[in-house]
């Protein structure tokens, strides 16, 4: 018992100086309940709301993208007591596909901790007629005009990868928005759209069962949990490569102590043997000691929207 106390002790070393949090803090989701980011926000909100001693509450406030969720963080009091779970979608793309996007994520947040990165999956509903992803491309070549895709909205980590494919492919069928990845993918399997791009961490559960088709990850390596899929680069298409993530933002202007109290706690949750295996056990990859800190996530939100803002300009997408 006091090894336990010593080792949370130094865990947070900023709680002990201030005594927060003394309440319950909201985490905020920007997408419906079920998808990716949720399941993510959810998974570590169980943990850091044990390593300090008071309820982190997750609030699924859906639409624009995840940018309203996003937006109300951004002007939310700066207390430690509203949080953001924000994703690539949220946090990088926003920037070219909103022109009037309310918040600037460079600025407007303070960083606490990426939790995980997720790669990207493509996946078709199961009687989509084509055996691989080759077949795919050129199935959506030859029928982009009758074709449709899910995402958890505009912006989203999921339209976003299915945007940059189709700039890969020179085809353009139809996006379905969603408020979330998870309605997307209920979609998905009651048939209403053809396929989906999604985070491993929403969708493996479904492959495993061989509930949908899955074609590609778009990474250089195949994955452990689902060995059998195929890389873009081994499917022709190597430059098709896409990686989500999901992170942890206060308000600009919270105040340090409570920051790294809370990325304390967050880091915790990452040594968990319970929850690392969880996350490991859904396709998740988790960062490394060095990219646990908030100036890791500050200079990764900068770097994703000088690498995405083009890829969208240039496809010529925008969201009113």
């Amino acid at each position: 018992m006091l090894a336990l106390v010593a080792a949370l002790g130094t865990l947070l070393p900023a709680a002990a100086q201030t005594g927060y949090p003394t309440r319950t803090i909201t985490l905020v989701v920007p997408f419906s309940a079920g998808g990716t980011t949720d399941i993510i926000a959810r998974m570590m909100a169980d943990h850091m709301s044990r390593t300090l001693g008071q309820s982190l509450v997750v609030e699924n406030v859906t639409g624009a993208g995840g940018t309203t969720g996003a937006a109300r963080v951004a002007k939310a009091d700066p207390d430690g007591y509203t949080l953001l779970m924000g994703n690539l979608g949220t946090q990088a793309a926003s920037v070219g596909l909103y022109p009037r996007l309310s918040y600037d994520p460079r600025t407007d947040f303070a960083p606490i901790m990426n939790s995980a990165s997720t790669p990207m999956l493509v996946v078709a509903k199961k009687d989509l007629p084509v055996q691989d992803f080759r077949e795919f491309v050129a199935y959506v070549k030859a029928n982009a005009a009758k074709l449709n895709y899910g995402s958890g909205g505009h912006g989203s980590t999921s339209h976003l990868t299915c945007l940059f494919l189709d700039t890969l492919i020179g085809a353009s069928p139809q996006h379905v928005p969603f408020r979330g990845s998870g309605p997307a993918l209920n979609a998905l399997l009651g048939g209403q759209i053809d396929y989906v791009c999604d985070q491993t961490v929403a969708i493996v559960p479904t492959v495993q069962a061989k509930e949908a088709k899955a074609l590609v990850v778009a990474v250089k390596k195949r994955l452990p949990v689902i060995p059998d899929v195929p890389t873009s680069g081994e499917q022709g298409l190597p430059e098709f490569q896409a990686t989500g993530w999901n992170a942890l933002f206060a308000p600009k202007n919270t105040p340090k102590a409570m920051i790294d109290t809370l990325n304390a706690a967050a880091r915790a949750a990452l040594k968990d043997p319970t929850t690392r295996k969880r996350f490991l056990e859904l396709g998740a990859e988790l960062p490394e000691e060095a990219e646990q800190t908030p100036e890791a996530l500050g200079n990764l939100v900068r770097t994703e929207i000088d690498k995405w803002v083009p890829i969208i300009r240039k496809a010529g997408v925008t969201v009113k």
